[in-house]
């Protein structure tokens, strides 16, 4: 089963609401993926502004 996207933070899960942000807004169509391992060290998770240790949707439609 393919992830849902959260539409506020752009995070990947596949319960109900979004683990990082809490958000109920989901989107099925995106593209991309992001995956932050270590988000204090990483530019990536600096330019995204993401300070946790998640998987994210690069484009989301």
């Amino acid at each position: 089963m393919k992830k849902k996207a959260c539409r506020s933070c752009k995070c990947l899960y596949d319960g109900e609401s979004c683990p990082s942000c809490g958000s109920s807004q989901t989107a099925n169509s995106w593209q991309g993926r992001l995956h932050i391992l270590n988000p204090e060290k990483s530019l990536i998770a600096h330019e995204v502004g993401t300070k946790k240790e998640a998987e994210y949707a690069i484009k989301i439609r």
